[in-house]
């Protein structure tokens, strides 16, 4: 059996892990998309390192279109098996890809109007609208725990990981000439604590695992802080400067993580009385489909619906659907809190939101999650006095602050927390993908640390055999 990457190795984003079985089966573990700056990204998707059409069944681990955002161009180049995932990514899909596609179709029609004008060849986009519902047609649901036959020689049980609504490790027991391998694909790892959602659940056993590194090198701060830093951030920004916070976060996780954190510091009558702005009419949706799922949120977040019904909603928070309404935030002075996709800061309205801002040293740009180091929000994030946006450069005045542990990745002690279901004797190698190599190296040593034997750090498109 042999086991190949092809994204997420050595970095951070595109995940897509080749398992090929000893008798030719070929399953595909997720297939993201790579976000980073434009030109890397359009080189790194375009192509795939494999023949879609000899793939035969894709699992996914949860449904971020770092995960999932190259299926549409996989079933457009020829792949038609089926794909396998949990009930909520499935749901959760079905706004996420064509919202992508609608991305792609936009972003080309921009470009292809400057390049007419040029008389330069037209490019296509990565994939359309039909193929993303195509992709949607093949995807097949499979409840968390449940052993269930992906073909004669691997079967399929999804355990929870806490990253994201729906989000799974996937294990895998596959025959091998006579052999039974297992093969834990970690996804992404979420935070013991401090998230609204279940933390992540010990697994079964395990020979080999592939598993996301990407705060291998960090430790979070207390989540009780962070509400606090919020607070602060808010009164400091909206009360005392008047001026407004700008929150750049992922549509689908961490929208929801701050709306339900910002709900409760209302409930503890804690949150100013300053105006929310959710702007991003795929957070709204993407809402909807957690308050159908609340199965998968922890006893805490069940204690606090008895006091509260509605988790995700409070007074002062608004939902922008149009782009009408989102230009005239930006033309409204007063103070205010804007919350808006995507997190990086490379597409999307929060784009034209820091670029009308990060000039005045009256606001705040506050950062959520992670931002990969080569984008707009990575830049801003490392401390940029100067960046560019849409053409233009633009002086870094307005205040920057990071909280690290509104992120949906566990740091590296909740990681091999995550991992200490395992028997470190029994478990052969583990592989490490989805970070970058230095937070990789560390969490290597982290891990030896902790009693694992052999761990690894494949580059991209290496292939392993495993037995």
């Amino acid at each position: 059996m042999k086991l190949s990457f092809y994204g997420a190795a050595q970095e951070v984003t595109g995940s897509k892990h080749l398992l090929t079985t000893a008798n030719g089966k070929k399953i595909l573990l997720d297939c993201g998309l790579y976000q980073g700056r434009r030109k890397d990204a359009e080189r790194k998707n375009a192509h795939f390192g494999f023949n879609p059409q000899e793939i035969d069944y894709v699992i996914i681990s949860h449904a971020h279109i770092d995960h999932t955002g190259l299926i549409p161009k996989l079933v457009k180049e020829g792949f038609n098996g089926p794909i396998y995932c949990t009930p909520a990514t499935l749901d959760l899909n079905k706004i996420m890809l064509p919202d992508s596609a609608h991305i792609q179709e936009s972003d080309i029609k921009y470009e292809n109007k400057r390049r007419e004008k040029e008389g330069k060849k037209l490019l296509e986009p990565l994939y359309d609208a039909e193929d993303a519902e195509t992709a949607l047609s093949l995807m097949k649901s499979v409840p968390f725990y449940q052993d269930f036959q992906v073909c004669d020689e691997v079967s399929l049980k999804f355990t929870e990981n806490g990253h994201l609504l729906g989000s799974a490790a996937v294990n895998l027991s596959i025959k091998d000439n006579g052999n039974l391998i297992h093969v834990c694909f970690t996804g992404d790892i979420g935070r013991q604590s401090g998230s609204m959602l279940n933390p992540p659940q010990p697994f079964p056993q395990a020979d080999y695992i592939i598993s996301e590194s990407t705060y291998g090198d960090r430790l979070h701060s207390d989540e009780i802080y962070s509400l606090a830093e919020i607070i602060k951030i808010i009164t400091d920004t909206c009360i005392e400067k008047k001026g407004k916070v700008i929150i750049p976060a992922f549509s689908i996780g961490r929208t929801q993580e701050i709306i339900y954190g910002l709900d409760y510091l209302h409930s503890k009558l804690q949150l100013p009385n300053i105006p929310v702005y959710i702007d991003s009419p795929l957070s709204a949706k993407g809402t909807g489909i957690f308050k159908n799922h609340l199965e998968l949120f922890n006893s805490e977040f069940q204690e606090f619906l008895l006091r509260d019904k509605s988790p995700f909603d409070f007074p002062n928070l608004h939902l922008i659907q149009s782009v009408d309404e989102s230009k005239a935030l930006n033309e409204n002075p007063e103070p205010m809190v804007i919350i808006s996709a995507s997190g990086m800061m490379e597409a999307g309205r929060i784009k034209h939101h820091v670029a009308n801002h990060i000039e005045n040293e009256n606001c705040t740009i506050l950062m959520v999650g992670y931002c990969e180091p080569s984008t707009l929000g990575g830049r801003i994030a490392a401390g940029a006095t100067e960046v560019k946006i849409f053409g233009q450069v633009k002086r870094v005045n307005a205040r920057v602050e990071y909280i690290r542990s509104f992120s949906g990745h566990g740091d590296y002690k909740e990681m091999i927390t995550f991992l200490d279901c395992q028997d470190r004797d029994k478990v052969k190698n583990i592989f490490l993908v989805h970070g970058d190599i230095d937070a990789q190296h560390a969490f290597s040593g982290h891990l030896r640390t902790a009693g694992f034997k052999k761990v690894d750090i494949p580059a991209l498109g290496s292939e392993i055999n495993l037995s």
